[in-house]
């Protein structure tokens, strides 16, 4: 988006691509379909910062979710806008995005060097280019827009923080955002695969309920992981042992009243028989041992002698389903880092360094990081034009 941008305002372009072709992680962006923006307000886009979101006023109000939508429909993606303000290609393939791309910055005459940049050319506190493989590349101005350390094996190894700190520059604390979750709870596993559709998952730090959305999750060997999971995993700041929680709310269409209905009306379809196959149809085939289990009701236990304190307690189960959280899963699988380069050593006008002339910074490289839903490639998107405006 930067190398593009500095073209049409004229500027002589270099881009390093360190692998064979550009934009590997686009390409899997919104399990491969490319979120390219949420077609909502700033403000709404800034509510969805928890990381120093006030770093990005000046740049969103440049270049914000209308521009980008008009950008790619300009060269030739029609969008849609799904569920949440969701905006995808048409097509709900990523590829159409990167190689719209690629159609640009061959038709502005961009020259992308498929070579690694290992260090920056720093004179007299200016960064007057780079070094790649033993070569040296001169330039009015460098942009660093290489991403975080998420996803390594589409280039995003950290290099840019290696560099911005060769230039002075300080580096947060990085962690993983938009993770899978792991759990202590040995059913986790024992319902591996088992994904869950139409269900509220709520987070809590301590007693206080910090996340709750409908949607979809997944249950994983380690953990849980899915979309729903992802976005809980942004809301949590300092991972510690029995300080998170997830309650999962099986029957988020029904009451606890409305539950106790349904459940009675199981009951009396299957009233001789053992508990574990009177509820065959109130849940997931999967999950059944495991809320037998937890429900601390005997799986043999004739439904017409289960109490009405007994059903109480199983609608309460299925209602607050629980999972205890222990850690994140390794940066490598996040989809975004949290942390980066300190935003108060950067001009949140220009991107440019403030204490380096000549050294602009985009994208997940700086420390600013947002939930799931488009807004990442956003602020991409959006500090993206701002350097390039400015280099």
């Amino acid at each position: 988006m930067a190398a593009v941008h500095a073209a049409r305002f004229g500027k002589s372009v270099l881009m390093f691509e360190r692998n064979d072709h550009i934009g590997r992680k686009l390409r899997i962006t919104g399990k491969g379909r490319c979120n390219v923006t949420n077609d909502s307000p700033t403000e709404e886009h800034l509510r969805n910062i928890p990381v120093n979101p006030r770093f990005m006023y000046s740049s969103f109000s440049m270049f914000g979710a209308d521009e980008t939508k008009s950008f790619f429909e300009e060269l030739g993606v029609p969008l849609k806008t799904e569920r949440g303000n969701r905006v995808f290609p048409v097509s709900d393939s990523a590829l159409d995005i990167t190689e719209a791309f690629g159609r640009e910055l061959k038709r502005l005459g961009v020259k992308i060097i498929h070579k690694r940049v290992s260090s920056l050319i720093i004179e007299d506190g200016t960064c007057v280019g780079v070094r790649a493989v033993n070569e040296e590349f001169r330039s009015g101005s460098v942009l660093i827009a290489c991403g975080g350390k998420s996803y390594p094996n589409t280039g995003s190894t950290g290099d840019g923080y290696i560099l911005a700190e060769s230039a002075g520059h300080t580096v947060t604390e990085l962690k993983p955002s938009l993770v899978p979750l792991v759990s202590p709870d040995k059913f986790c596993a024992e319902m591996m695969g088992l994904s869950l559709r139409n269900v509220t998952l709520s987070l809590y730090n301590g007693e206080k309920r910090i996340f709750s959305e409908l949607g979809e999750m997944l249950f994983t060997h380690f953990g849980v992981s899915g979309p729903l999971v992802l976005s809980a995993s942004s809301h949590i700041r300092d991972m510690q042992p029995d300080r998170y929680r997830l309650v999962i709310d099986l029957k988020p269409a029904l009451s606890h009243e409305q539950l106790d209905a349904r459940i009675q009306r199981d009951f009396a379809e299957n009233l001789n028989r053992d508990f574990i196959n009177g509820i065959r149809r109130l849940l997931p085939a999967k999950m059944i041992p495991v809320v037998v289990k937890l429900s601390g009701i005997a799986p043999e236990q004739k439904v017409n002698g289960i109490t009405r304190e007994q059903r109480r307690k199983l609608g309460e189960l299925i209602k607050a389903f629980p999972v205890r959280i222990s850690g994140f899963r390794p940066i490598d699988e996040a989809i975004i880092t949290s942390g980066g380069i300190s935003v108060k050593e950067i001009d949140p006008k220009t991107m440019e360094s403030k204490l380096c002339r000549g050294l602009f910074f985009a994208g997940e490289v700086i420390d600013v990081d947002a939930y799931t839903g488009g807004f990442n490639l956003q602020i991409a998107f959006s500090t993206a034009y701002a350097a390039a405006l400015n280099m």
